[in-house]
């Protein structure tokens, strides 16, 4: 481990104990170097490794807080480096494996909680993605959204931002330009409007197999996509 990554640590257990709670100010950088035993380099470094990671922010002019540390901020880059995968075909389709272990089981949690609202902006989306036929822009965008209010309807914030990490508005596009050009994009709606149908029925079985038949047909065309490479 190196020096930067142990005064990372070391500032963290501060986190953990409650020392620096969500929200806090750190001490004034040369404050907090001596009270953690290192140098002003390390400490300043170790800030800026812990503000990349959403864990603090640097206010220019005021210092450095904690943040919210809300499951949102911590998981944000995921989506980021799931996107740095494109050309890892074996990450990708791993990547496909845990949606599939998840999206269904959160999808059918989601058919018990839904409230009509929740399911009135699901429905809004689904409409943008009929209107959108061949745009993959469009397509992209209101996929994402529609996946997100299903998730989102669950209340259980981390996984609505570890599904969405997880998916990838990269690798989304992707797939979208691929059923388009392939003319599948009307079967995948179709696996959508099911999903749909099966919440708007609050059947949690059938939303899970609804969710989990459009999950194995995406991760089968990546398959045959990734072959054909």
């Amino acid at each position: 481990m190196s020096l930067t990554d142990k005064a990372i640590d070391q500032i963290r257990a501060l986190i953990r104990s409650g020392a620096l709670p969500p929200g806090s100010k750190l001490p004034p950088e040369p404050d907090l170097a001596a009270q953690l035993g290192l140098s002003r380099n390390l400490a300043r470094e170790a800030v800026k490794a812990l503000a990349v990671a959403r864990v603090l922010e640097v206010r220019r002019g005021d210092g450095t807080y904690v943040t919210s540390l809300q499951p949102s901020l911590l998981l944000e880059g995921l989506g980021g480096a799931v996107d740095l995968l494109q050309s890892d075909s074996a990450a990708l389709l791993d990547l496909m494996e845990v949606r599939r272990l998840l999206e269904p089981v959160a999808t059918a949690l989601a058919a018990t909680r839904i409230s009509d609202e929740g399911l009135a902006e699901v429905k809004l989306h689904l409409d943008a993605m009929r209107e959108a036929r061949d745009d993959v822009e469009r397509l992209n965008a209101h996929d994402a959204a529609f996946h997100r209010a299903v998730v989102a309807a669950t209340g259980n914030e981390s996984l609505v931002t570890l599904l969405e990490g997880i998916s990838g508005r990269t690798l989304r596009a992707r797939v979208w330009r691929g059923l388009v050009d392939s003319r599948a994009a009307g079967r995948t709606l179709a696996e959508h409007e099911a999903i749909f149908t099966a919440l708007a029925g609050r059947d949690a079985s059938l939303s899970q197999a609804a969710a989990l038949l459009h999950v194995n047909s995406t991760e089968q065309w990546l398959r045959d996509h990734l072959n054909s490479m």
